[in-house]
């Protein structure tokens, strides 16, 4: 039997009964299991004298945080990032068949970038994991899922292969095992839709229940939820960043080759290689790398003061969106407000009219879009707001459209040294959000935000209200002279109704 001189099983001891003590004794340390529960050098295995080091590491990161009776039931969350061929699916057939065999009813639960990739690739590969083990007997393996063979339990004590959708996330949401264990599994987890990671968080919070999740993918894209593990969600995952290079079993002629072609920093030595983030993924039109230098400028106001203050205005367009309100002045930037959704024009026309006076704007430009009643109450007040329309035509024939050709300007000016906040989160991510559309024409274009929201992404309002501080040439305005001038047309009202026969 697979694994009998490892178990230890005894001349007159159910084989069976030995390996439930073995599963037992190692509920706690998926570490141990691994090594004991395959037979490792034998048969299709004989390449193998146990877990990649990598893969052991992940374990023993598990069996740590479960050692402690004081974490046991805080849920644990792993990601990693590699290049490719590591055996990513090996460490999730060897993770799933720890938590199938040890604890009783437990639930898994995994998906995958695509279906194809799920049922072709993932769900093949950990099945096979589950066929060497030494408990092999205990499961009915399917492509769609794996199964306990107790008939008692078949229903409770299950891997699920389920392929994700934004807009049906009810498998995610009710991912519940009170009590018990709950393991998910994201593989090719940068092309998964962030609506879905938001639910599955739904399934975080479980109590005295032993939950684990984690994220397996290649580091192709430079926004997303798979990305903010590695950067604004760090402080919630243990981060694994895996060089193929360091792992047996990988092409190192191949890499090397791709090494030797491209160069040690290239995007594509990052991604297929290093396990690296790319500084510019391969539609993404502002690169991570030069928002991240953006963050870190520092001006002095003699350095950007000379400059006209601009305004731009970009109006929530749906109910989750909001009200973006930015100034920039040179290379300076900054948000002036954030507001959900408001279509009291009026209201809106105001703050702006605030804004405006209190900043000695020179210029403030609205999008069309949603912002020609705001622009309409301006004009009541005596304002002279501009609508700026993304879709109208571009005066560079480089873009295909307005939009494209002003979020252009946002990208040449943070290249010249435009400073963004370091704390504005959102507007970061509102930057290097956006990718690019392909063209035969050759014309730039932005992807529109219907098509960011299909991605997971939010509406880049504020990198749009940015932009439109660079919709037209502003000049400073003389405000003593406009003050002198309206003196005189004071006056001359003045003079021109007096009659000194009267």
């Amino acid at each position: 039997m697979a694994g009998k001189r490892k178990v230890g099983i005894g001349h007159n001891q159910d084989p069976n009964d030995a390996i439930i003590e073995l599963a037992a004794d190692c509920r706690f340390d998926p570490e141990r299991w691994s090594r004991v529960a395959w037979d490792w050098g034998e048969g299709a295995l004989s390449s193998y004298d146990g877990p990649r080091a990598w893969q052991a590491d992940i374990f023993t990161v598990i069996r740590d945080h479960l050692s402690d009776p004081s974490k046991r039931y805080e849920p644990l969350q792993i990601s990693v990032a590699s290049g490719h061929g590591i055996g990513k699916s090996a460490c999730m057939g060897m993770l799933s068949n720890w938590a199938m065999s040890c604890w009783d009813d437990a639930r898994v639960l995994t998906t995958a970038n695509t279906e194809n990739q799920l049922v072709t690739k993932t769900s093949p590969e950990i099945g096979k994991w589950f066929k060497l083990a030494i408990t092999a007997g205990w499961f009915d393996v399917q492509i769609k899922s794996i199964k306990s063979r107790d008939p008692l339990h078949s229903d409770s004590w299950r891997q699920d292969f389920i392929p994700w959708s934004e807009h049906n996330t009810e498998a995610f949401a009710g991912l519940h095992n009170k009590g018990k264990i709950i393991l998910l599994e994201f593989d090719e987890a940068s092309r998964i839709h962030d609506n879905v990671w938001q639910v599955a968080e739904g399934a975080m919070t479980d109590e005295d229940t032993v939950i684990i999740w984690i994220v397996f993918g290649n580091p192709t894209r430079n926004s997303g939820r798979f990305r903010e593990c590695f950067r604004r969600f760090r402080h919630r995952w243990v981060n694994r960043q895996i060089d193929s290079r360091t792992v047996p079993g990988t092409n190192k002629q191949f890499l090397q080759r791709l090494v030797d072609d491209h160069g040690e920093d290239s995007d594509l030595v990052k991604v297929r290689v290093r396990g690296q983030f790319p500084s510019q993924s391969a539609m993404q039109y502002i690169s991570a790398d030069d928002v991240d230098k953006a963050r870190k400028v520092h001006l002095r106001r003699e350095q950007y003061s000379f400059a006209p203050v601009i305004i731009g205005v970009d109006p929530a367009w749906t109910g989750d969106d909001n009200l973006e309100i930015m100034l920039r002045q040179g290379l300076y930037s900054k948000s002036l407000a954030t507001l959900p959704r408001n279509d009291n024009d009026v209201e809106v026309a105001n703050l702006i009219a605030r804004l405006e006076d209190e900043h000695e704007a020179d210029a403030v430009f609205v999008d069309a879009g949603y912002g020609t009643g705001i622009v309409s109450a301006g004009s009541v007040m005596g304002r002279s707001w501009r609508l700026i329309w993304f879709s109208g035509k571009a005066t560079d024939p480089g873009f295909l459209n307005k939009r494209a050709e002003i979020i252009g300007g946002v990208k040449r000016w943070i290249k010249a040294g435009g400073a963004i906040d370091p704390a504005d989160e959102g507007l970061y991510q509102d930057i290097i959000g956006p990718e690019t559309v392909p063209r035969l024409d050759g014309k730039i274009q932005i992807e529109s935000k219907e098509d960011m929201k299909e991605r997971g992404l939010p509406s880049p309002n504020k990198l749009d209200a940015l932009a439109l501080t660079f919709s037209e040439p502003v000049a400073k305005r003389d405000r003593m002279q406009e003050q002198r001038t309206a003196a005189g047309q004071r006056y001359n009202a003045v003079t021109t109704d007096y009659d000194p026969l009267e």
